[in-house]
């Protein structure tokens, strides 16, 4: 009786998820629809002023490319890039000014002041040199952005009277462990913070941090980046900020893609770990609770349809069935094949393991690591 309890409860679960949950599973806040912008209705001297910031640490790799794909966007408005070197130690700045772009300046950040994470003290300090634009563009150092990027960005955020307009970048998936690990990252983001109900009016809140276009004076009205200083998942944090201020809009695209590779499964597990307790509010209890929840919702159904006996088998098999189901959006959308439904089991126990992972580097004093900085006790 019990292991049919289990079976109907997962069932049910994913009932839920597949029905409701804001359709959160089928990929359909994309940045496909076309916008009319005064710069085609020969009105470039309306368009809005914007300044990219760019906070950047040990980046050498990737930013002549990241910071070449902002020099070359074919905004016609004013516009110009803030470039802050976080004391990096492998001659990230110098990589950068080598690109000579009077669109790009070059900052060196100042030593980071407690109570602050890195990335936003950067950011911060990039806010600052900008001045007074009426948009400013986070993103990140390993993102490459197609040139109509920040056009796009601009006329949704107009037409639409959003405050913040972000982009889930495309991650790269090219490697086995990309291939396994990365679009169930985008999957499980997507279920923590459902696109449509960001999108509209309500509490949920999301962003992505490595493309959100914000309104300068609504970021001011909500006390600036100085609100979230210590927020280890700063993007959502910022989302979470600018929602008070007014519509904000969060979608998947094919513009923004990291150019930065998790070539094997422990550069994933890092990145997942890294911020993976710090959403858990760092609360051991709610640790246990997502462990156990994780096995009702992703371990239960295969192991009840394979060693299951009658309608505890059925439930499981169903359970898993709407589970792979949900999970081909995602996977169409990385071009990966539909196996990969079957195996997210599989995948959501790495997850949980980056996750108790996450929280035992954070009691050793190493948690929300990041070049060379334990940041999750500063977020704590």
């Amino acid at each position: 009786m019990t292991v049919f309890i289990v079976g109907l409860l997962s069932l049910a679960i994913w009932l839920e998820l597949v029905l409701g949950h804001g359709g959160f599973w089928q990929t359909r806040d994309r940045d496909t629809a076309p916008f009319s912008t005064p710069a085609k209705a020969g009105e470039v001297g309306k368009l809005p002023s914007v300044v990219a910031v760019v906070p950047a640490r040990d980046e050498a790799d990737v930013i002549a490319r990241s910071i070449g794909s902002l020099a070359r966007q074919d905004y016609p408005g004013d516009f110009r890039i803030v470039l802050v070197d976080d004391n990096s130690s492998d001659g990230t700045a110098d990589v950068a000014r080598a690109l000579r772009s009077q669109r790009v300046q070059v900052l060196s950040g100042a030593p980071l002041p407690a109570g602050w994470t890195g990335k936003l003290w950067a950011v911060s300090q990039g806010i600052e040199a900008a001045g007074a634009p009426d948009y400013l563009w986070l993103t990140d150092a390993d993102i490459e952005h197609a040139p109509d990027t920040l056009a796009t960005l601009v006329a949704r955020a107009q037409v639409e009277c959003r405050v913040l307009v972000s982009l889930m970048a495309k991650l790269r998936c090219d490697t086995l462990a990309e291939r396994a690990l990365v679009p169930a990252f985008v999957f499980f983001f997507q279920m923590l913070y459902p696109f449509a109900r960001v999108n509209r009016r309500g509490r949920t809140a999301g962003a992505a941090g490595g493309c959100m276009l914000v309104r300068r004076d609504a970021l001011e009205r909500a006390g600036g980046i100085a609100a979230v200083r210590g927020a280890l998942i700063d993007d959502c944090a910022v989302g979470a900020l600018l929602k008070r201020q007014g519509p904000i809009w969060l979608g998947l695209t094919e513009r923004s893609r990291s150019i930065r590779p998790y070539d094997t499964a422990g550069h994933v597990g890092a990145m997942i770990a890294r911020s993976a307790y710090a959403q858990l509010g760092y609360s051991p209890v709610k640790l246990v609770g997502t462990v156990a929840g994780l096995g009702l919702v992703y371990w239960a159904p295969p192991l009840l349809a394979v060693f299951g006996a009658g309608w505890a088998r059925w439930a499981g098999l169903a359970a898993w069935a709407l589970m792979a189901l949900a999970f081909q959006p995602m996977l169409r959308f990385y071009r990966r094949s539909p196996v990969w439904g079957v195996a997210l089991p599989l995948i959501a126990a790495f997850y949980a393991g980056c996750t108790l992972w996450s929280a035992a580097q954070y009691y050793r004093g190493r948690g929300g690591m990041w070049k060379g900085r334990a940041q999750a006790a500063r977020a704590a």
